[in-house]
């Protein structure tokens, strides 16, 4: 699965997405004068790749728009370490909480074109689902 997006400021958008979500570059290209980055975790190229193309117009979401892309986390502990980290860096969207099945428990950040990105335990896909 390949996710498209453009972003403002790629170097920003490629340290946020190598910093908070474990992604690497995995291919680069240059089109046009301009350097489209792809990203994945490392192993998983085949899975589920997010391209980074600069020049788009940011993201500022509302807040009651929800829309995000979501990573799985290994525990509470780990969602609870990637909130404390974002707070320090300016960039905490929603404090972590436990919310009702099929949700669990969450943390929100926002990346750095506005875009909403959800760390999560306990929901029905990834570690720690409930069956």
């Amino acid at each position: 699965m390949i996710s498209e997006f453009d972003f403002r400021d790629l170097e920003a958008s490629k340290a946020f997405y190598q910093v908070f979500c474990g992604l690497e570059v995995c291919h680069e290209r240059h089109d046009g004068g301009k350097t489209i980055l792809w990203l994945a975790e490392k192993g998983r190229e085949q899975e589920f790749i997010l391209v980074l193309i600069p020049g788009g117009p940011g993201r500022p979401q509302s807040e009651k728009d929800f829309s995000h892309q979501g990573y799985a986390m290994e525990s509470r502990e780990a969602v609870d370490a990637i909130a404390e980290k974002a707070e320090r860096e300016g960039c905490l969207l929603w404090p972590p909480r436990q919310e009702a099945y099929p949700v669990g428990y969450y943390c929100g950040l926002r990346d750095p074109d506005g875009n909403a990105v959800e760390f999560s335990y306990g929901q029905p896909l990834g570690p720690g689902a409930q069956t």
